[in-house]
């Protein structure tokens, strides 16, 4: 059988009493001693059950401020683990608005980017000249060489009048003209394609196109019932540009003419 700890105390201290009762209750009346040893032996026991008390309650309230404590110390931690979940929370809010706005940027950055790229010149390279065009303007002219492929040679008329007119000082002018005289050539337009021609050839003599324009030159006085002119324009392509070969052909028809 177990006892409480006050019990536990208290028990020498009862068994002692015991023992020495029966003996000093014999002479109770006639022994001053024995009675001082009672009174002795009760205050005692009294003291050691006070003591034993005491340590008793010291230990409930050491348990009770101990449980006060740990409770206290639970609620911090459940306190900061409500904190942390927030900041947690928080973190990943202003990531992604971070994200949203990085994304943001990257589309307005995107979108200036291919802004200036309609807006500035690049540089381009056509018909062995190199040079800055912008890109409305080179679509424009391959647009029209687009028309004049598909033979629709009226609409490449109208096209490449219109560019020329655009894009007067454009590095794509001396083949716009060019191509212009062929279109107009290819609608019977003979005046016209020399005049293209001519125009070719008087502001961009050094340019590639320039040779073959002079022979379509010939072509178109040809076709004028002109031979004195067109002989004439011939004999010049071969004296301006003898290596080129459009002045192989030039050749070739004036032995013709002979």
């Amino acid at each position: 059988m177990r006892f409480p700890s006050v019990q536990r105390a208290l028990l020498p201290c009862a068994l002692a009493l015991g023992a020495v009762w029966p003996l000093q209750a014999q002479a109770f009346f006639g022994d001053d001693e024995a009675r001082k040893a009672v009174i002795e032996l009760r205050q005692r026991f009294d003291a050691h059950r006070q003591a034993a008390e005491g340590e008793l309650q010291q230990s409930r309230e050491a348990r009770a401020q101990t449980q006060r404590a740990m409770l206290e110390l639970s609620a911090q931690i459940e306190e900061l683990r409500g904190e942390l979940a927030r900041m947690r929370g928080q973190y990943e809010q202003l990531a992604r608005e971070v994200s949203e706005l990085q994304r943001q940027q990257a589309d307005v950055r995107q979108g200036i980017e291919s802004r200036l790229r309609q807006v500035e010149p690049t540089e381009v390279t056509h018909d062995g000249q190199s040079f800055s065009a912008l890109p409305a303007e080179q679509r424009e002219f391959e647009d029209a060489l687009a028309t004049l492929r598909a033979a629709d040679f009226g609409g490449a008329v109208s096209a490449f009048t219109a560019f020329i007119g655009k894009h007067p000082a454009s590095g794509y002018l001396p083949s716009a003209l060019y191509w212009l005289g062929n279109a107009q050539y290819a609608t019977k337009a003979y005046k016209e394609a020399l005049d293209a021609h001519g125009r070719l050839v008087a502001r961009f003599p050094q340019h590639l196109r320039s040779p073959e324009a002079m022979l379509a030159m010939a072509n178109s006085h040809t076709e004028l019932k002109d031979p004195r002119s067109s002989r004439r324009v011939l004999e010049d392509l071969v004296k301006r540009y003898p290596q080129a070969e459009a002045a192989g052909v030039a050749r070739e028809r004036l032995s013709r003419m002979r």
